[in-house]
């Protein structure tokens, strides 16, 4: 591995491995890096939800002072995010990671299922923010409901029978 930058204002804060597991060597990269991120990617997950995991490395001290400290891996929270401009380049990372061996209409119910579980997740936590609002422990947020229904009466959204379910959902 060799230390370049492709422009002064890019800095490296990490690299990543199609995995599965982190290894020995992996500790190696302090060397070139400091206090680098390690992202494991899952090429063949087993899970819905982003396939990855991220580690940062800590200095290890031993208990009894005989034995010498070492570096070891932590794991951190993380999430895929990019900016506008960096969207392509995440779509071609996640576009190699497919696994081949899943047809197209597979890949498209798994992506279908793994967005209502996100928006089920979502769906929740505008619930939960909402009844506390009802309980009186969290203030009312004029701007928070605002946003809620303009989203909720796009006609986008969805269907006049679906906004009527999701009403009745929140009842």
């Amino acid at each position: 591995m060799t230390r370049t930058q492709e422009s002064a204002k890019e800095h490296v804060v990490g690299w990543y491995s199609t995995g599965p597991k982190l290894r020995e060597n992996d500790l190696e990269i302090h060397g070139y890096v400091p206090n680098p991120v390690l992202v494991i990617i899952d090429v063949q997950p087993e899970e819905l939800g982003i396939p990855t995991k991220a580690y940062y490395a800590v200095e290890e001290v031993k208990e009894n002072a005989t034995q010498k400290s070492q570096k070891v891996f932590v794991h951190v929270q993380s999430e895929i995010a990019a900016h506008e401009v960096e969207e392509i380049g995440v779509e071609h990372l996640l576009r190699d990671v497919k696994d081949t061996t899943i047809s197209t209409l597979a890949t498209e119910v798994t992506g279908k299922l793994a967005a209502l579980k996100g928006l089920d997740a979502r769906l929740k936590e505008i619930r939960g923010y909402l009844d506390l609002v009802i309980e009186e422990k969290l203030p009312l947020n004029h701007e928070i409901l605002y946003h809620l229904q303009v989203q909720f009466a796009s006609p986008k959204f969805c269907t006049i029978e679906e906004k009527l379910l999701l009403l009745m959902c929140f009842c």
